[in-house]
């Protein structure tokens, strides 16, 4: 399967598992479990049988996924491999906090190949390959250029599985601080997208799991972006990621090992 036929897979997808969940906005909401600081609704599973239906008939990838996991030999070093999560941002779902979306990402040898991520209350589409660029709907889009973390607009979050000590969360917040101004979305798929697009500068998260992040890396590398990531000492498929308009937002915090 070549990189265009890729795309259009992705994105056929996204908007047929988007469109199912935008139907379920306002029916009541079935909550599978709330354990510790995670949710997992059952719009998740239903999203992700839809796009794994979809994936599975015309492709031959395997497939990493949020809720179900590896389907099909999912490795480095070998063909590419589908990286999903069918909700980004449950909890704003859940509470109609209008900040989630679906995404897809193609991946080979731990590097992104393309990106689409399907910002749903907003009706927006991102999309992009790292070789062709980076689209919002049918508009071209790239970072924003901003090189002085001063002057800079940093996405962030708390993953679910972050290391919440008060050590862990000063050395956030000195983090924080090079900054002008830090904007949580609740989406890390999302805040990646409008990284790519310039709405904001700087991307950071530690511990995010790859199927949250794998199709915003892709989208800030596709617009021209730099993007860091590395493996998580504790959790299989977590990375500790810093994304942005230019290596040099990171400068004063240190970065991870550049891909």
């Amino acid at each position: 399967m070549v990189e265009t036929d890729a795309l259009a897979l992705a994105v056929s997808t996204v908007r047929a598992a988007g469109d199912f969940l935008l139907g379920q906005c306002r029916t009541p909401v079935n909550v599978l479990s709330a354990e510790g600081r995670d949710i997992k609704l059952a719009v998740d599973r239903e999203s992700e049988s839809i796009i794994l239906t979809a994936l599975q008939r015309d492709s031959d990838y395997p497939i990493l996924t949020e809720e179900r996991g590896k389907i099909g030999a999912v490795a480095e070093g070998g063909q590419p491999y589908w990286v999903v999560d069918p909700l980004d941002g449950s909890l704003n779902f859940k509470n109609a906090i209008p900040f989630y979306c679906v995404s897809i990402a193609l991946w080979r040898d731990g590097d992104p190949l393309l990106g689409v991520v399907y910002d749903l209350p907003h009706g927006s589409l991102y999309h992009g390959t790292c070789d062709t660029g980076a689209f919002c709907d049918s508009d071209r889009i790239q970072v924003s250029g901003q090189n002085d973390p001063g002057k800079a607009v940093l996405a962030t979050g708390f993953p679910t599985k972050r290391s919440f000590t008060p050590d862990a969360l000063r050395e956030l917040i000195d983090q924080f601080s090079t900054f002008k101004k830090v904007r949580m979305l609740g989406a890390a798929a999302l805040s990646l997208a409008y990284c790519s697009a310039g709405k904001v500068d700087a991307y950071c998260e530690d511990n995010i799991m790859l199927w949250d992040v794998a199709a915003g890396i892709a989208l800030v590398k596709a617009a021209g972006g730099w993007v860091s990531y590395e493996k998580s000492d504790t959790l299989e498929w977590g990375l500790n990621v810093r994304c942005g308009s230019t290596p040099s937002l990171f400068n004063r915090i240190g970065n991870n090992a550049s891909n």
